[in-house]
């Protein structure tokens, strides 16, 4: 716990230059689990300068080179795999099974997928014309994550920004930094040159600021609020560099009357609230069909009753509490909102669950009667909270999908399977997820609109790091 008064900057840990601290508090519990140093723009420009340092020779390495790293970087990653799920149970209140199964599983599935990107990625071209095509690290990145999926977003960035022949600055979330600190840790004994790899904690307006607007670093790669991403966007303009972002969702989740409602709703239901609800992909606006919907709010109200709700530390299916004293104070405050918004509560509402009262723990909830124009259908809540809406026919639900300011994910159920490809391809969002169909790692991962630019994972996640020169009369 010592190191997360540290920064690691230049291959060691250091002292920051800033003597602002924060507690680390467990969501819960409410136990302080630990102190995290923040740091300022002088500790930015330090691991600035160490990665401009490295980049000189680190840019320059084999693929092979880079391949090989990776695979040590596994075989670490599998030693400390249950630190990264304990990290992660104490620091966000992800249940234990869940932390291992989902959280820091996207450790090694990530991993895995890059590797393997990487081996595919042609370095060099010979275009038709004879001109040569050169793929070349775009240079010093700035990474910027957020709590709700910590190892899954660090490892979405940290690791095609090592494959590619980048170096970087790490800024988790300074509500997560057990997790960073223990990936920092597997980075570390993996053997990265020094400087290659800078973790600084901090918060957004400090540090994530002086990194944007830092003169040295060449592009910068957001996940968190779309509110947040539009700063980080107006920052980098200052000096022109590359800026991908990955930011909120309110999700369309469109039901017709042919899906196997009993499984599907269930399925819609367990998916909305899957970690709490803290997922910007998650599935929060339900779109029913007229002539079932009453049957689905039947279903719904069922399967979100038999959801269960408890201590992190204990094996099984259960959800686990909000992040923190913010979190669900906004979550609370959303659902007071939509109750004098005239939305119907079907099961939930304000309140703890009974027996929880200490943690930040919320009761699933589900609103009915809501229109699209509610604030509940239109901002990411980002809690356990789910509202339904019915639609006539096939296009007035893709109007009501895609009448949203985001564009992250949607999903589709039905058992007439050219109707799902019909209706996906005219949904505005990165993923569409049909009946049940999850993410894999090395898929593209990203949004539409004012749910961000570019794509994280795989192929198309490596090359959001790669510059392209032409090379003319060889």
């Amino acid at each position: 716990m010592e190191k997360l008064k540290k920064f690691f900057i230049n291959g060691t840990w250091v002292n920051p230059r800033s003597d602002e601290t924060m507690a680390v508090i467990s969501p819960s519990d409410l136990r302080q689990i630990g102190t995290v140093s923040l740091g300022n723009e002088q500790d930015v420009n330090d691991a600035v300068q160490s990665a401009k340092k490295a980049f000189t020779s680190f840019s320059k390495t084999k693929k092979k080179e880079r391949i090989d790293l990776l695979k040590d970087l596994k075989r670490i990653t599998e030693r400390r795999f249950e630190d990264l799920a304990q990290a992660m149970r104490e620091e966000m209140g992800a249940p234990i099974s869940m932390a291992r199964s989902a959280q820091a599983d996207a450790a090694l599935g990530h991993l895995e997928s890059f590797i393997g990107a990487l081996a595919e990625l042609k370095e060099r071209t010979v275009l038709d014309s004879g001109d040569v095509l050169l793929k070349e690290p775009v240079g010093i990145c700035g990474l910027i994550t957020p709590w709700n999926w910590p190892v899954n977003q660090i490892a979405l960035k940290v690791i095609p920004a090592l494959a590619t022949g980048c170096t970087c600055i790490l800024k988790p979330s300074e509500y997560t930094p057990l997790s960073a600190m223990v990936y920092t840790e597997i980075i570390e004994e993996a053997g990265y040159p020094a400087g290659v790899f800078n973790l600084v904690n901090g918060v957004g307006d400090t540090v994530g600021r002086a990194m944007s607007k830092h003169l040295e670093i060449d592009m910068m790669s957001f996940t968190g609020s779309t509110r947040a991403g539009i700063m980080v966007t107006k920052d980098s303009s200052e000096t022109i560099k590359r800026v991908t972002l990955e930011l909120g969702g309110k999700s369309p989740n469109i039901v017709f009357s042919d899906a196997n409602l009993e499984r599907d709703i269930k399925y819609s239901i367990n998916e909305c609230m899957f970690n709490t609800g803290q997922s910007c992909d998650a599935p929060t606006r339900l779109l029913v069909e007229h002539s079932c919907y009453e049957e689905v709010l039947k279903i719904a109200k069922k399967s979100a009753e038999e959801i269960l709700i408890g201590d992190p530390t204990k094996e099984g299916d259960h959800i686990g509490p909000l992040f923190d004293k913010i979190q669900f104070d906004r979550v609370q405050n959303m659902i007071d909102l939509g109750i004098k918004e005239g939305a119907s509560v079907l099961t939930g509402g304000l309140g703890k669950p009974h027996g929880l009262e200490k943690g930040w723990f919320v009761k699933p909830t589900i609103f009915y009667n809501v229109s699209n124009t509610m604030r509940i259908a239109r901002e990411e809540i980002f809690g356990p909270v789910l509202v339904i809406m019915p639609f006539k026919n096939e296009q007035e639900a893709i109007s009501i999908a895609n009448d949203s300011p985001y564009g992250l994910a949607a999903y589709v159920q039905t058992s007439d399977i050219k109707k799902a490809e019909r209706v996906s391809s005219q949904l505005r969002v990165g993923a569409v997820h049909i009946n049940g169909g999850g993410y894999n790692y090395g898929t593209p991962f990203g949004g539409y609109k004012q749910s961000g630019n570019g794509r994280e994972g795989g192929l198309m996640g490596l090359e959001d790091y790669l510059e392209t020169k032409s090379l003319h009369g060889l």
